[in-house]
């Protein structure tokens, strides 16, 4: 049995949204963890609106168990820094897992569905202490947390404030505090590398290449949700510098052209490869997109300053914190 519901939105919270201390539940059916297990609890604002109605949120806390034993995982972001912070995951949408987290996979790992559909009878028949969504699986809190505990992990405010709420987070229900204290520590250390890089490297554009089209990211200037989040962080979290000031008023929303690029000549081009990210078959890679003559004209050709950046990591995941240190040493590549 698979149920799809429309997928949530969350407002801006900031790291203190998780309490530590007891609250109430969003629902008095929600399941509870068992008597005398050690809990936290973590709030944050749930879209309860229809899928075509205005947002309306709703102030939600869910009591989580300290080191849960199953573990279920809908957002590959926190299954990232699950598996780095030394847990394992016991039930995942299987197909949408990179290569590079399925070692944080139990041998026996279930699939739970996909990132947009819950197995409802799978999932409860293996008794979930844990389920984390987040993104594009948020619209299943509802049926989900009638089975489990259920936190919604969604990007909440700006990248980094989502980065060490999370890691914080999943650090004290992992018994982990320590390590994720000192992961939070280094990855910080490394963005502030990153961004002593771009200072220096001039302008730069944000680009995603999907269908043989060009789309221009834009700065989220402070406002960043789950839609827009993942195309503000070249500029947002990493420092690039935008060679349009206001590039999503410069494109009107829209594809750009071959031309746009030429035009406005950036020194750097930061290149995702969304067709890559997804597995679309029969796609034409984003090097073999801008492998045309206007583009050999651009200052970011001609000075080998193209850069093809992780597409997993940038347009899937972008969090947990395997994934934010790849997409640092992106960044920090330009240094040579």
């Amino acid at each position: 049995m698979s149920v799809t519901r429309p997928l949530g939105a969350v407002s801006a919270l900031a790291a203190a949204a998780v309490v530590l201390a007891a609250c109430g539940s969003a629902d008095a059916a929600d399941p509870a963890p068992a008597d005398g297990a050690q809990t936290i609890s973590f709030s944050w604002d749930r879209n309860v609106a229809g899928e075509d109605e205005d947002p309306v949120y709703e102030p939600t806390t869910v009591e989580v168990p300290v080191e849960p034993e199953t573990i279920v995982v809908f957002d590959m972001a926190s299954l990232d820094t699950i598996g780095a912070l030394g847990g394992e995951v016991a039930g995942a949408p299987l197909e949408s897992v990179p290569d590079y987290l399925r070692e944080h996979l139990a041998d026996d790992a279930f699939n739970a569905g996909t990132l947009f559909e819950a197995d409802l009878l799978e999932i409860e028949a293996h008794q979930p202490d844990l389920i984390v969504i987040g993104g594009r699986s948020a619209g299943l809190w509802e049926d989900l947390n009638a089975i489990a505990p259920t936190v919604d992990l969604s990007i909440s405010g700006t990248f980094e404030e989502t980065l060490e709420r999370n890691t914080t987070f999943l650090g004290e229900v992992l018994g982990a505090q320590d390590e994720a204290a000192a992961a939070l520590e280094e990855l910080q250390a490394g963005i502030e590398e990153a961004r002593a890089v771009t200072a220096d490297a001039g302008t730069g554009l944000g680009l995603m290449v999907s269908g043989g089209e060009l789309s221009a990211l834009a700065p989220t200037h402070g406002e960043a949700t789950g839609r827009n989040a993942r195309g503000g962080l070249i500029y947002d979290v990493f420092g690039v510098t935008p060679v349009v000031e206001d590039v999503e008023a410069a494109t009107h929303g829209e594809p750009v052209t071959f031309e746009f690029l030429l035009e406005h000549d950036p020194d750097y081009l930061w290149v995702v490869d969304r067709d890559t990210a997804t597995g679309a078959e029969g796609a034409q890679a984003a090097a073999a997109v801008l492998d045309n003559e206007i583009v050999h004209r651009t200052t970011a050709y001609q000075e080998d300053q193209i850069v093809y950046l992780d597409p997993v990591a940038w347009y899937i995941v972008f969090g947990g914190i395997t994934t934010t240190q790849l997409m640092i040493d992106d960044v920090l590549s330009i240094a040579g």
